[in-house]
């Protein structure tokens, strides 16, 4: 570095700084940022272990510090997490088409590698209905959960090995921006076409069918309630009502009387309990009401040999295991933010997909399927005070005794019970707030969460959530292909430069126009930007009335750039000819350092002379409004952006 003649540092820049040692080590520095062997690099020896340890096992940072006091809060919080888990549990697995025992695995080994890996205090995990519908949906379309089950759940098993693998590779990769494509939007709308779909599918159990269908749009479900009308028993609806109706009214009591939350949180256990006293005495078989069935005590062996990598179903299994991964990664990691912000607490995403993806895989191993985080055991588990991840441990221990003792007194729940407490939990489920909110804030977001909701509602899971997706990605790359650029002009008694359009008190300087150019210039937007430049340009000789009010310098505000690429420079240095031939100098404002070292290696910067760089808006106002009024133009003020630096 120089020293100017007006004591301002100047850069040398015969090289661009930095330049090529960020691109030697940029790989490391800007893919992974977090890298935590970097900032370990400095200490030795022990402490160097343990706090990387810490780093991949964040479980070791709080446990510790682990003491009673913390164990009556997460006691109290898992045992009343369990009383939700296991009637979820068992009817979830029956949406998913697998044995229900399968369900109450799912909340047994889960919770623990949770708690090792995962970095929320709050989040209980456990199965979720959207995700057990969309694999039962994907998985049936080539074995039927009837007419083979084995070979269904074993395709099961393998399907979640898979999101396993899918989201511990999202993980480790840092590549969470694949889950930000799930925008709120599209969640709201697949949520709310999901809880649709899953209502109306209940009302099987509700009525008693033995026959339906295995399609899961509107219609066909619909269709298939009333072409099997003779098969309905009005005593299970009427217990079905009668369950519902409770159910309700303690999400009631809950909304009400926020600190009355466990009614509503031990209702579906009441449920339960009462639903197997009823089928038990009452022999509620003889009057249509159908029950789980035989569900045997004891811990099942490991389900690694069950994995199934046919080639016949593999594509099928592919496709279930990693759209299911991304659901879940969306719901499970905005559900542990949402409760991690109300304490001021952050969790680490990349991280919290690492324990997601361990968490199924090993639940692949010891027969269970997919899970995630959701949102009804989370709130509960947060209200109930939960202070660290024990109580999901808590939840692990217990379910564990429930499989080894008190299995076989669930198998006695009536299946309509399992479906009033399913419609409950999805009544919730449709936000109606929130697409209206849409509706009146953003109407394109309102139009991607409506797409997701008739798309799942009439066509498929899969489709619907991939139309709103492309839908939100089409939206996307208008605002790349589009961006907004406008003209500047100075508020009065200020040297402040504001959009024109926003603040018309703004006014421009004769024979100046400042355009501030907002986005990134590459090829996607770059025939865009230059029409909209040369568009302003007419407007403004068109509307310049004194001769010299007609436009001599083009000022181009590049602070919002940040990259440009090769068609992006050309594309410059096409306007700079335009101008040229039109008598018009064309300068650049603030470049940023990325965009500043691209001009200077391709030798734009020599073409349009470093002189036509400048710092600030004011800077080069001031400096062209100097040179408008000398007719000798070189011995005008010849600072620049370089000067500064």
């Amino acid at each position: 570095m120089t020293t100017s003649s007006s004591s301002h540092p100047v850069v040398n820049f015969s090289e661009p700084r930095g330049f090529a040692s960020k691109f030697k080590s940029g790989f490391k520095e800007t893919f992974f940022p977090d890298d935590p062997f970097r900032q370990f690099e400095d200490e030795k020896g022990i402490g160097k272990v343990k706090k990387a340890a810490q780093y991949f096992v964040p479980s070791l940072q709080w446990l510790p510090h682990y003491n009673l006091g913390l164990l009556k809060y997460d006691l109290l919080a898992g045992l009343t997490i369990t009383s939700v888990a296991i009637p979820q549990g068992i009817s979830y697995a029956k949406l998913a088409g697998v044995p229900p025992i399968i369900g109450l695995y799912s909340s047994f080994v889960p919770p623990f590698v949770y708690a090792i890996f995962g970095t929320s205090k709050h989040l209980a995990v456990g199965t979720v209905a959207a995700s057990s519908l969309l694999v039962a949906q994907t998985i049936s379309s080539v074995v039927s959960s009837k007419d083979d089950p084995t070979l269904y759940l074993h395709l099961v098993f393998t399907a979640t090995f898979i999101t396993g693998i899918f989201q511990a590779a999202l993980g480790f990769l840092r590549l969470g921006i694949l889950v930000d494509f799930l925008s709120h939007s599209t969640i709201t709308g697949f949520m709310g076409g999901t809880a649709i779909l899953i209502c109306l599918q209940q009302l099987k159990g509700m009525l008693g069918l033995a026959h339906f269908t295995t399609k899961t749009d509107v219609v066909s479900v619909i269709r298939a309630v009333f072409e099997n009308r003779k098969e309905w028993k009005w005593q299970s609806a009427v217990v079905g009502v009668i369950f519902l109706c409770f159910l309700q009214f303690t999400r009631f009591v809950r909304r009400k009387r926020p600190r009355l939350f466990w009614v509503s949180a031990v209702a579906p256990m009441v449920v339960v309990v009462i639903g197997c006293l009823f089928a038990y005495f009452a022999h509620a078989e003889k009057h249509g009401i159908q029950i789980v069935g035989t569900l045997k005590k004891g811990l099942n062996p490991p389900s690694i040999q069950f994995l199934t990598f046919d080639s016949r179903y593999l594509p099928t299994v592919m496709k279930a295991g990693i759209v299911t991964g991304l659901i879940a990664l969306a719901e499970g990691i905005a559900i542990g933010r949402s409760f991690a912000i109300i304490k001021n607490e952050q969790t680490d995403g990349s991280k919290e997909m690492m324990a997601f993806g361990l968490m199924n895989i090993v639940g692949s191993l010891t027969s269970c399927y997919l899970t995630t985080g959701p949102f009804s055991k989370t709130a509960v588990n947060f209200n109930a005070g939960c202070r660290t991840a024990m109580s999901n441990v808590v939840m692990g221990f217990c379910m564990m005794l429930t499989l080894l003792f008190l299995a076989p007194l669930f198998g006695y729940t009536p299946l309509v019970a399992l479906s009033a407490i399913i419609m409950s939990a999805m009544l919730g489920l449709i936000d109606y707030e929130a697409a209206y909110h849409l509706f009146k804030v953003d109407k394109f977001d309102f139009l991607i969460c409506m797409t997701a909701f008739f798309g799942v509602s009439f066509i498929s899971m899969d489709v619907g959530l991939i139309l709103s997706v492309g839908l939100a990605i089409l939206r996307a790359l208008l605002y790349v292909a589009r961006p907004a650029n406008c003209k500047l002009g100075k508020l009065p008694n200020s040297n402040l430069y504001r959009d024109t359009e926003q603040y018309p008190v703004a006014t421009n300087t004769p024979g100046i126009l400042v355009l501030q150019l907002g986005s990134p210039i590459y090829f996607a937007n770059c025939s865009y930007i230059r029409e909209r430049v040369l568009r302003f340009i007419e407007e403004e000789q068109a509307i310049s009335k004194p001769k010299s009010d007609i436009v001599e310098h083009l000022l181009l505000d590049l602070t919002g750039v940040s990259t440009i690429d090769m068609t992006g420079i050309e594309t410059l240095a096409e306007l700079r000819r335009m101008m040229e031939s039109k008598g018009i100098k064309m300068g650049l404002i603030n470049p940023r350092r990325d965009v500043l070292e691209k001009l200077m290696l391709s030798k734009f910067i020599d073409l349009i002379g470093k002189e036509s760089v400048y710092l600030s808006i004011n800077h080069a106002v001031e400096t062209c409004r100097f040179l408008l009024q000398k007719t000798d133009k070189q011995n005008g003020d010849s600072s620049t952006f370089y000067d500064v630096l």
